[in-house]
């Protein structure tokens, strides 16, 4: 069974996307099912390549028992849209970036994180890196939920239903 390939975007892959791809990881070790899907993130803006995820994100997400040390940032690019059958972004700005660059062959696997949490009346995780700690909480509040509502998605996919 191949892999599931996931990319997870915000705009300087310092907050959002490392967070989610964080919060998704540990669900999936929680789960068994880390050795099923590989996933990653990337920044549509190069503001941050190769630098931590922001300090107030990390001891967010480990306050939650998520680490994300280990994350570096990165652009998206080209081969992203081969490699991953998900590239999910954080708000609209994202989306626009990202379906801009997408070939149109792979724009089908281009959608909003928070597609797969309904509850929420946004379809947009508000970029937190400008504000105070409760928005890198508000930020985990809404990938944790995502990342349930994706999993739950993908299992019933894979299942036929």
């Amino acid at each position: 069974m191949s892999k599931i390939r996931i990319l997870f975007v915000c705009m300087g892959n310092i907050c959002r996307s490392p967070t989610a791809e964080g919060v998704f990881a540990a669900l999936l070790a929680k789960n068994n099912m880390t050795e099923h899907f590989r996933i990653d993130s990337a920044g549509t803006h190069a503001y941050h390549t190769g630098d931590a995820p922001d300090l107030r994100a990390q001891k967010a997400a480990r306050n939650r028992g998520v680490e994300i040390k280990h994350i570096r940032a990165r652009i998206i690019n080209n081969r992203d849209f081969e490699e991953f059958d998900h590239i999910l972004v954080m708000d609209e700005e994202n989306f626009t970036h990202v379906d801009g660059i997408c070939p149109d062959e792979h724009k089908h696997k281009v959608a909003y994180l928070l597609d797969y949490a309904p509850h929420f009346d946004t379809r947009e995780v508000p970029d937190p890196y400008y504000g105070g700690s409760y928005g890198f909480d508000r930020v985990l509040d809404m990938a944790e939920a995502a990342a349930e509502g994706l999993l739950q998605t993908l299992q019933r996919n894979r299942q036929g239903g």
